[in-house]
């Protein structure tokens, strides 16, 4: 309880100084779309993200760099259990365009961010919507990774929630490789249901060996889903 109590009275200044960090980068960010300056975007981007969590006293470790060619395209499919994921990802990955929840453009400076990265919302559901959709994903995914939270939502309970199919279409349009990650610690860092960070948590991200499009595309959607999910799952821990 004590800890509890000294953890909910230090991240509001955290909190504080978070988000003062990333309005500045965000000020910059524009500074440099409006220059056009891509490049520009995407170091500072990266250099936000990978300072966040030293900004928070947190260390994170990423294993597997060396099995991924950052000049290749994949779909990055990765579990989703805390606000913080995306960031996670953006610190060793800057270069993607997110595919996700419109809900999150909604967010305070953060969505502002998300859109410097060609975000591209998933809205309600229906055969136009749906199309178009997939569409720009496809489009996106010539020129760079697309980046997807499978689960559609973070988890309530640090397991693994059941994916969506919705990268499948993506992955049968395209047959871009799958690039699975497996992001350990953020459930009990900051998860959805509580408003306090905790700061005893170990971060971790575990980039997996890429899985061929071409190898799952004549497979069943259930296989295809399967068979990323457990390679996901085989490496973490927060459950």
């Amino acid at each position: 309880m004590l800890r509890k109590r000294m953890y909910s009275f230090i991240s509001v200044p955290v909190f504080a100084v978070l988000y003062t960090y990333t309005a500045i980068a965000v000020f910059i960010v524009i500074v440099f779309s409006y220059m056009r300056w891509k490049g520009g975007v995407f170091a500072v981007m990266g250099f936000w993200a990978k300072s966040v969590f030293p900004i928070m006293g947190k260390k994170l470790r990423i294993q597997g760099k060396e099995k991924f060619d950052r000049n290749r395209k994949f779909i990055l499919l990765a579990n989703h259990s805390s606000m913080f994921d995306i960031i996670a990802i953006m610190a060793f990955f800057p270069r993607v365009s997110w595919f996700g929840r419109d809900n999150l453009l909604k967010v305070p400076l953060f969505g502002k961010m998300l859109l410097m990265t060609d975000y591209i919302p998933m809205t309600m559901a229906n055969i136009r919507n749906t199309r178009r959709m997939v569409e720009q994903l496809v489009e996106k995914s010539t020129s760079r990774t697309i980046a997807i939270f499978p689960e559609g939502t973070r988890t309530l309970n640090g397991k693994i929630n059941p994916f969506y199919r919705g990268f499948i279409y993506l992955l049968r349009a395209s047959e871009t490789d799958i690039l699975p990650v497996t992001l350990n610690g953020f459930f009990k860092l900051k998860p959805k249901n509580r408003s306090y960070i905790n700061f005893g948590a170990k971060l971790e991200v575990i980039i997996h060996e890429p899985i061929p499009g071409k190898s799952l595309t004549p497979l069943e959607d259930k296989e295809i889903v399967d068979k990323v999910k457990s390679v996901i799952e085989s490496a973490s821990t927060e459950s």
